[in-house]
């Protein structure tokens, strides 16, 4: 069986990363690089350096990567759908729930596989605390709170940290409860000075009634990727920075005082840190949109959840805008 034809659409900070892996990939033939800024880090290695998607698709691609700033998703993923080539959209799938829509359908209706790329999904330490909710390795859920700062990065400038940092967490709450959002509310902060917001602090309720948090900004000069799940059987707290993931078990109390014999919630017991296998998060997610594109599996973020988590993230902005909770349907 020929290799896959591959190409990549925007070769900055996250689209470089695609191109190395591509074409380490097996299977797969990295034939055709674009972006109409040139290729400044130096990634393209003898490929010529496209100026625009017609480029791409003159190429004969069976799978494509989308890394172009949000803004231009749109565009770029109608045109390789009404093309018939395989895509794969960094999150967010686009800059709004409409546009995103327009995506969706515009794929399906051609009949051509697409996904979006929410990484956090294939980072080991968020798929094993996903693996192990599911399992009942806590029980009844009650709670996910997620946790995410950082410096601002450069290289985004067309969206907010909501739809460019949050989206990753909203997606993760939604995945590893395994349920849809209900109810949101969100306050946000403009403290640098630039057109989007740079902090948010959502508040939402799951259909399920499981309760999420997320803390999310680019005003912290220490970086932090933090995932916890409470339930009934304790606490999962997976960290995506230092891919780890550590259980904090319920204890048992026995004490002949009595105020404390009273006490009717829980106390703290062993905690575990478990051993995980590490991976690059990125190449296992390229794998496993390779293999989607063969038929063999499909584990990536379908084009639907990416919509979903638009959704989301578009709640908390209005939910800020108004002071109101917005009700999801």
């Amino acid at each position: 069986m020929a290799n896959l034809r591959a190409g990549v659409i925007g070769i900055g900070a996250m689209g470089r990363h695609h191109v190395r892996i591509l074409r380490e990939l097996d299977g797969v033939d990295l034939v055709a690089v674009v972006d109409p800024g040139g290729d400044r880090f130096g990634v393209a290695e003898g490929l010529d350096v496209g100026r625009s998607v017609d480029d791409l698709i003159a190429a004969r691609l069976d799978m494509a990567v989308v890394a172009v700033p949000t803004a231009h998703h749109e565009e770029v993923g109608l045109a390789l759908a009404e093309a018939g080539i395989a895509t794969m959209l960094e999150k967010p799938v686009a800059a709004s729930v409409a546009a995103a829509v327009q995506v969706r359908d515009a794929f399906a209706k051609a009949g051509v596989f697409a996904c979006v790329g929410h990484i956090e999904r294939f980072n080991p330490a968020i798929s094993e605390l996903r693996r192990r909710v599911a399992a009942g390795a806590l029980g009844t859920i009650y709670q996910v709170s997620t946790s995410r700062h950082s410096a601002f990065p450069s290289r985004v400038a067309d969206v907010g940290v909501v739809k460019d940092l949050a989206t990753h967490d909203i997606n993760t709450a939604q995945w590893v409860a395994g349920s849809d959002y209900r109810l949101v509310s969100a306050q946000v902060a403009h403290r640098a000075g630039r057109e989007h917001e740079d902090m948010v602090s959502v508040t939402a309720l799951l259909e399920s009634t499981v309760l999420v948090n997320h803390l999310v900004d680019w005003l912290s000069p220490r970086k932090v990727r933090r995932t916890t799940v409470i339930g009934e059987g304790g606490a999962l707290v997976a960290d995506t920075a230092e891919v780890s993931l550590t259980h904090w078990a319920n204890g048992s109390m026995d004490t002949d005082w009595e105020p404390l014999r009273q006490f009717r919630g829980v106390t703290e017991g062993d905690m575990t840190r478990f051993a995980i296998q590490t991976f690059e998060p990125l190449r296992a997610e390229d794998e496993a949109f390779r293999d989607a594109v063969l038929g063999l599996r499909n584990d990536v973020v379908s084009l639907e959840d990416g919509v979903k988590t638009l959704v989301v993230a578009e709640a908390a902005l209005e939910s800020a805008r108004t002071g109101e909770t917005v009700r999801l349907g």
